[in-house]
């Protein structure tokens, strides 16, 4: 990385909106989700149902959601580094042996946050006992308070700016486990107000993108069913044949006395629109994706190495 100034982290957060032009994570990300949604709506039928099919399509939901989520995650690393973005199969075969590192680095800043937790409460505890007396408990309640609400208030804006966003980068651009670890505490020790704002600046570019997608999906799908009851004829009202774009399905038709395979172009049309509705999710979460590595590596650059 050639940045060495928090303000190039923010000109590099400015420029996560060129990963939609990234095809192989887009390919992947779409995948993921169309194979984890259909997994999942197997898992409910199965669920009702009965059976052990309904468990086990979860897991596999679950299964293909996490690795091939990472497997985008280190297709999008790779272009923010500048360098050659690997086949998709290494990709996949890369999530699948080193993607565990991430649950395991959970863990561990799980374990570390269970261990404050537990400090904080044992002070409380001792606020109240009867050894403290009617002097000592008071005052120590009185210490115990200021400490831990800003201690509280900033375990959670790290937990919120730090872990959650950045832990995932490290692990793609890998980083063994405890240097994740390590990693996470430095840019919470060191930099945690820059941390919070890079991020803050990541999610409200990734909200922006998303309400631009989400302006042409809704005009260009007003015009195109508008269109295609007109010009096609299709026996369905527009705003029926736009069920599609929010994610819905063919027993939508059903909901205005259409019979689900009443008309093959209304089939068709939710069809289609549920691919732009899986693009409209996909585009906002690739720019998140590569916001979160621009910054990861602009702060791994700023500390050195974990």
């Amino acid at each position: 990385m050639p940045s060495r100034h928090p303000l190039d982290a923010l000109s590099l957060v400015l420029g996560s909106v060129e990963a939609v032009r990234n095809l192989r994570a887009l390919y992947v990300l779409l995948t993921t989700f169309a194979s984890a949604g259909l997994l999942t709506a197997m898992a409910e039928s199965s669920l009702l149902r009965g059976g052990l099919w309904g468990p086990l399509h979860a897991g596999a939901a679950l299964f293909v959601a996490f690795y091939g989520g990472n497997a985008a995650g280190i297709l999008v690393m790779d272009e923010a580094r500048g360098g050659a973005v690997r086949e998709i199969g290494d990709a996949v075969r890369t999530s699948l042996a080193t993607a565990h590192r991430l649950l395991l680095a959970l863990v561990i800043v799980g374990a570390a946050y269970a261990l404050c937790g537990a400090v904080l409460l044992a002070l409380l505890w001792l606020c109240r006992t009867a050894v403290s007396g009617q002097v000592v408990g008071p005052l120590l309640f009185g210490l115990a308070v200021p400490l831990g609400v800003v201690g509280v208030g900033l375990a959670v804006l790290a937990l919120l700016a730090v872990v959650v966003p950045l832990a995932a980068p490290g692990v793609w651009a890998g980083v063994p486990v405890l240097g994740v670890v390590r990693q996470l505490a430095t840019f919470a020790r060191r930099r945690l107000l820059t941390v919070a704002l890079l991020v803050a600046a990541v999610s409200l570019l990734t909200a922006g993108v998303g309400a631009i997608v989400t302006f042409v999906v809704m005009a260009g799908g007003r015009i195109v069913s508008e269109l295609g009851v007109a010009v096609v004829g299709v026996d369905v009202p527009a705003q029926q044949l736009m069920a599609g774009l929010f994610g819905y399905g063919l027993r939508t038709l059903g909901a205005v006395g259409a019979p689900h395979g009443s008309t093959g172009h209304a089939a068709a049309a939710l069809v289609g629109g549920g691919v732009v509705f899986a693009l409209a999710l996909v585009l906002p979460g690739l720019v998140y994706l590569r916001g979160t590595c621009s910054v990861y590596l602009a702060l791994a650059d700023l500390d050195g190495p974990p």
